[in-house]
């Protein structure tokens, strides 16, 4: 990323008294993670808005009768995301952050007045989305090698959850391996410990366990993080822990993990001789890498994760009222994400732009990613494996705002049909104050 986008963003400072930001940008190899600022106060934020044509069929049924959707077609326009962060330092080591997310537009409402009805009142959804406090937490830096932070905070497990601005990724859409099998991003109330000395930099959190009531066959755990309820359920507990090394220039190597217990973390009843010794214990382990020299810019991930007690969730689940919040599918006992990126400046080959904070990065993308990488028994959807295959343009006509096309193919089993699509978006990302 280029180091005046880094020198402005304010992120997870090294300082006793800094004010750590929202998320870790992505570095060129350096370990400055702390700039001079004016003010306590902190505003900034990314957003993004999309375009695309996807050259297959977005029917429930098309996994099911494939032979009927050969020829389909839809087209899509969305805002992803739009994120406002607020933070505050309040002196003495103490410090304030906020993540406020829109997601998909955010949701509205109206109340109208229907004259075929009697002109009764009705309430009306007129677009569906999210409004998320993504993150909120309250920091103690006691020194650079130990801070304290306690509140709503991103789950820094693979690589899109430490890193999902929209100019840390080439594609316009959020890696789509680890967006579809881990909660992406993935936000709960805990408690964390990080640090930084030197080259190694750690985070330690401590966390609710996710909801198996919510896991499903495409998405495995994606939904099983947050709540449906005004609260957190916290009948299971979970840690996690990231640790990034940058001793090696212009190379940032990290592995995570996550491990906690899911069955029985909800209001629905899950008593029964049938479930005795149920655990659902989830086990992730991930690795993640970023490159950045000169006009060279590559990344890559790889997440396993396994799931206990996979066919005994399933079954409970499958027994569980339709009116609840359970997907009622057939769950997976392992899952994989790999995924790998690269792209190159051209500009940088052109004569007058060698110097020019003006940047166009052909890139390419490879994804391959399982969610019923293996299964206790129950029969695999064959459709829930599948490869990426991407390739496009990113443009930043300044070092904040990103222009991105693809073009990408999702590339299933031969009884299916493939899925190419065209996208088009732009983003921002950056400091206001």
């Amino acid at each position: 990323m280029n180091r005046l986008l880094i020198g402005t963003i304010i992120a997870l400072s090294a300082s006793a008294t800094a004010l750590g930001a929202p998320h870790l940008p992505e570095t060129t190899g350096t370990t400055s993670e702390s700039a001079p600022r004016k003010s306590r106060l902190s505003i900034g934020g990314y957003g993004e808005a999309v375009m695309t044509r996807n050259f297959f069929s977005d029917s429930y049924l098309r996994y099911t009768t494939p032979e009927n959707y050969k020829k389909s077609s839809h087209g899509r326009f969305d805002i992803p995301h739009m994120v406002i962060f607020l933070g505050y330092d309040f002196g003495k080591g103490w410090s304030m952050s906020s993540e406020i997310e829109f997601e998909h537009g955010g949701t509205e409402s109206a109340i109208e007045i229907e004259p075929e009805e009697a002109g009764e009142y009705e309430s009306e959804i007129e677009r569906g989305g999210e409004v998320a406090l993504e993150q909120f937490w309250i920091q103690k830096s006691f020194m650079p090698q130990f801070n304290v932070r306690a509140g709503m905070l991103v789950v820094p497990v693979g690589q899109t959850n430490a890193h999902h601005m929209p100019t840390e990724f080439f594609g316009v859409y959020r890696p789509e391996g680890e967006n579809t099998i881990m909660p992406c991003t993935w936000h709960e109330v805990g408690l964390s410990l990080w640090g930084q000395a030197g080259d190694w930099r750690y985070e330690a959190m401590f966390l609710p366990g996710l909801d198996s009531d919510r896991f499903g066959n495409q998405g495995w755990i994606h939904d099983g993080a947050g709540s449906p309820y005004e609260f957190k359920i916290a009948n299971r507990y979970a840690a996690a822990v990231r640790v990034d090394n940058t001793s090696i220039p212009h190379l940032r190597l990290s592995v995570s993990g996550y491990i906690g217990d899911s069955f029985s973390n909800t209001l629905y009843p899950t008593d029964g001789k049938n479930v005795s010794g149920v655990h659902g214990t989830v086990a992730i382990g991930s690795f993640d890498f970023a490159y950045t020299h000169r006009n060279l810019i590559a990344r890559g991930h790889f997440d396993y994760g396994h799931l206990s007690d996979a066919k005994a969730i399933t079954d409970f689940n499958m027994g569980m009222s339709k009116n609840s919040v359970s997907k009622r599918q057939r769950i997976g006992s392992a899952a994989i994400a790999t995924g790998i990126e690269a792209g190159y400046n051209v500009l940088s080959l052109v004569n007058g732009y060698a110097q020019s904070p003006q940047r166009l990065f052909v890139f390419g993308r490879y994804d391959y990613y399982d969610s019923q990488y293996k299964m206790e028994h129950d029969p695999k959807n064959e459709w829930c494996h599948r490869q990426r295959i991407a390739a496009g343009l990113n443009y930043y006509p300044i070092p904040q705002i990103v222009v991105k096309g693809e073009y990408s193919i999702g590339l299933l089993d031969k009884r299916y049909n493939n899925e190419p699509s065209i996208s088009l978006g732009i983003a921002y990302s950056g400091w206001f104050l």
